[in-house]
């Protein structure tokens, strides 16, 4: 953490914070506290094969990047059980988002993937459209320009979650720029109607949508992935369901609290 917070002084000093201004958005979605649990499996014709957990938390706390107010968010990923003697996992990812732009200032990325280990360190300049990626393992550096308000993949799940899906129309579709390493990729989110989805921790009224995510060994479509999403203020996603080349891995809430509004979307919801 000393790298980092070294990191941020010289990003902040570095840069000329009243000459600019950014974008407000209005975000009714989502606060400092929340927290959201998921459950990872994998579903093939055989069984149902837990493969671990994930966890999304926004810290209570308020770090000043450039002379403005962000949110952290941290993203944790684990296998557990069985599933680490095949393939195990424990990640870890870190964004800090302008409260009020909603866009990252810094991502951290900390990867273990069955043998595969990634350390990332992206500073994002939204005053100047500019990233400076740092590889740790691999001592690699470089700056790139990049678009407008372009995400890491972290703040681009909470950023969709404040859009208006009001008045919305079979196939109208949500473009959204992210980083993936040290690479600028445009994802497409189509929506596809409303559903009445059940889990584990009952029955909601879901907003249906379809990402478009990158093809390579594992997806073969460039839409594998379906999105339920609460159909209320919070815009919570509940399941993922991602078609694999054998089954289907998906993921499911299990937790949640410290919601930024009632979750009218749950059908004969209490409060949790």
């Amino acid at each position: 953490m000393k790298k980092i917070t070294i990191t941020i002084i010289v990003f902040c000093i570095s840069i000329n914070v009243f000459s600019q201004e950014l974008r407000k958005i209005n975000n009714e979605a989502f606060k400092r506290g929340e927290v959201l649990k998921y459950r990872a499996y994998y579903d093939a014709w055989i069984a149902n094969i837990g493969a671990g957990e994930a966890v999304f938390t926004i810290k209570n706390e308020n770090r000043k990047i450039a002379n403005r107010n962000t949110m952290h968010i941290e993203a944790i990923g684990k296998s557990k059980g069985a599933f680490n003697w095949f393939f195990k996992v424990d990640d870890r990812y870190e964004t800090y988002i302008d409260e009020e732009a909603i866009a990252p200032w810094l991502f951290i990325r900390r990867v273990y993937e069955d043998g595969y280990v990634a350390s990332q360190d992206v500073t994002f300049n939204q005053f100047k459209n500019k990233v400076y990626f740092k590889d740790n393992k691999l001592k690699r550096k470089s700056t790139l320009d990049v678009p407008e308000y372009t995400h890491d993949i972290v703040s681009a799940i909470f950023y969709a979650r404040t859009l208006d899906f009001n008045n919305l129309k079979i196939n109208d579709e949500f473009p959204i720029q992210f980083m993936f390493d040290d690479t600028v990729f445009t994802s497409k989110i189509v929506y596809l109607g409303k559903a009445t989805l059940k889990i584990g921790l009952g029955k909601f009224n879901c907003l249906k949508f379809k990402p478009m995510v990158l093809t390579g060994n594992v997806f073969d479509d460039p839409y594998p992935m379906v999105l339920y999403v609460t159909d209320d203020k919070n815009h919570i996603p509940v399941l993922a369901v991602s078609k694999i080349l054998v089954g289907s891995v998906k993921l499911e809430l299990i937790d949640y609290k410290g919601l930024a509004n009632p979750l009218t979307s749950k059908i004969n919801h209490k409060k949790h």
